[in-house]
């Protein structure tokens, strides 16, 4: 055996061991603010349960395997029959397993279902993103059936079920499901009414139909039913661009007419299949809702969806944070630890802004869903859509940052980095880009005026706390008064009214210096244009201290 030819000092320790969740203050003050007392009391040892788990070796090897292995295609079985399965690492299941079971597809129907869930879901995003899709795509298309009650008898209690059980069958078989969705095609992208897939009915007057067309991007193909949009053929009258469910396998349990054409390679999220199918004109499927009215139909899932791109984007930068302060911590450069140099400690807090502002956002708006009432569903409106651009948009410049922050170490695939930094940019294209984001924020503005009082209500219960964000507020109002050139400017509005919702709760729940920082450099204009340019007036080392992860 060689000898050895150094000694290996000055490398930080595994981050491992640790509680996601207690650690992370900004979740852990925001699940006990938004949840009743009594709820939270009875939720509590189950958050810590969950960061604990998050935190093990284990969860980490699971992420490491999902995404080292990622799912493969098998049309045909050895005979040739077509199967057009997905076949998964056994980690993929594991993980699905406990969020299934920590009840992430649960949020409809108990109290404070989606604070709850919303806390689960940013703590499962950090161990391992890719199975965030299909438990976000089954807790959204909950809203969607409750379109045809009948429907949503048979599949809600196994969509919300808290049992994950892998393999097709036939629903009725299984303790619990998960349902995907199949809405873009080659032609159209966001733009869904442009789809070009057809849906006859089987029989006149009846619910059930067969499809003919192919979706571009259908995620989690292994799922046991899919909502679709198709053009329906004039029933009664009708027709039109209109929702279906399709399901995998059939009642007598044959398989359903759905191939798999291929999986997509993707940038990231490669733990997660995202396949091209095909309907090949005996596809059966049941409608959802009235003929012609598809995205009426599918809305609330949208938006669903949408909150958890929110969501996934703060549970990405909470663990860039997280690993780029522990690092910094225990790596010593030019006489002491990298964390206590001025510069580094800057950099770090700036990054400890971004990461805050996003989960108290996130939180806030599944509060929203909590709350249920019709000024909160308008302030959802328009504020989902507000923070799906904006902290979306903030997730890939944060996390590209962290990684410098490791230096070459954070480069290396082992750090778990370079996954993440492949990651972030997924969930500000899901879902509708940037420019559909604005543009729905514009929709509302446009349409529904009580989601702008609401908006405005909103953000004025911190009005006179800060004078940076009382001018931001009265910027922002003066954007809002000018429609000329609205639609190219609408980037620009709708950024500033993020900017001004996540300061007007930073200054009502944040520390004073979290928010005294979040105003001066966000609000206030006192920063660079990279991270790590706030004034060195500001109490940062209070900032850098809250984000700390003790192991």
């Amino acid at each position: 055996m060689a000898a050895s030819t150094h000694t290996v000092t000055n490398q930080a320790p595994p981050l491992v061991g640790y509680d996601a969740f207690t650690s992370d203050r900004p979740l852990a003050e925001a699940v006990e603010r938004h949840l009743p007392p009594e709820v939270f009391a009875e939720a509590r040892d189950h958050f810590v349960a969950q960061g604990q788990s998050v935190g093990s070796v284990q969860a980490q090897e699971w992420g490491t395997l999902a995404n080292e292995y990622p799912p493969r295609l098998r049309t045909h079985d050895r005979y040739g029959h077509r199967i057009d399965e997905v076949e998964f690492h056994p980690a993929w299941h594991r993980l699905l397993g406990r969020a299934v079971g920590a009840g992430l597809t649960d949020a409809w129907g108990r109290p404070g279902g989606h604070v709850r869930r919303a806390a689960g879901f940013v703590l499962a995003t950090q161990s391992e993103a890719g199975h965030g899709c299909p438990l976000s795509m089954t807790h959204a298309a909950v809203p969607a059936l409750r379109a045809e009650p009948a429907l949503a008898a048979v599949w809600e209690p196994l969509l919300t079920s808290h049992v994950y059980e892998e393999g097709l069958r036939p629903p009725g078989e299984k303790a619990g499901v998960l349902l995907g969705m199949g809405m873009t095609e080659k032609q159209g992208g966001s733009d869904v009414r442009a789809n070009a897939t057809e849906a006859r009915p089987v029989s006149g007057g009846s619910d059930e139909y067969v499809l003919t067309g192919h979706k571009w991007f259908c995620s989690a193909p292994m799922s046991d039913g899919f909502l679709v949009l198709a053009q329906a053929s004039p029933s009664q009258g009708k027709g039109g661009l209109t929702c279906f469910l399709v399901p995998r396998v059939l009642e007598d349990g044959t398989r359903n007419a759905f191939a798999i054409q291929r999986l997509k390679d993707k940038l990231g999220n490669r733990s997660n299949a995202s396949a091209e199918v095909e309907f090949d004109g005996t596809t059966w499927a049941r409608r959802v809702g009235e003929e012609g009215r598809g995205v009426r139909t599918i809305i609330e899932m949208v938006a669903a969806t949408r909150l958890d791109c929110v969501l996934g984007s703060a549970a990405l930068m909470r663990q860039a944070l997280t690993q780029a302060v522990h690092h910094t911590a225990y790596r010593g450069a030019f006489g002491g630890p990298l964390i206590d140099k001025p510069l580094m400690r800057n950099v770090l807090a700036d990054l400890a802004l971004e990461s805050e502002a996003a989960t108290v956002l996130g939180m806030r708006l599944a509060a929203a869903y909590d709350s249920d009432t019709e000024a909160e569903r308008a302030f959802a409106r328009i504020a989902v859509p507000a923070a799906k651009y904006w902290v979306t948009k903030r997730c890939t410049p944060m996390v590209a940052e962290a990684l410098e922050c490791l230096g070459g170490n954070g480069y290396v695939e082992e750090s778990g980095m370079p996954r993440l930094l492949r990651e972030s940019p997924l969930n500000s294209i899901w879902e509708g880009s940037g420019n559909v984001q604005a543009l729905d924020v514009l929709r509302a503005l446009q349409r529904e005026p009580m989601a702008l009082n609401a908006f405005l209500s909103e953000v004025g219960k911190a009005r006179g706390a800060d004078h940076r964000l009382d001018g931001a507020i009265k910027g922002m109002l003066t954007e809002l008064a000018d429609l000329e050139g609205i639609e190219g400017r609408a980037r620009r509005l709708v950024e500033r009214m993020a900017l001004v919702l996540q300061g007007s709760l930073l200054v009502r729940w944040a520390p004073a210096e979290v928010a005294d920082a979040f105003c001066a450099s966000r609000l206030g204009g006192d920063r660079g244009s990279a991270f790590g340019t706030l004034p060195t007036t500001l109490d940062l080392r209070a900032v850098v201290e809250r984000a700390r992860v003790e192991v």
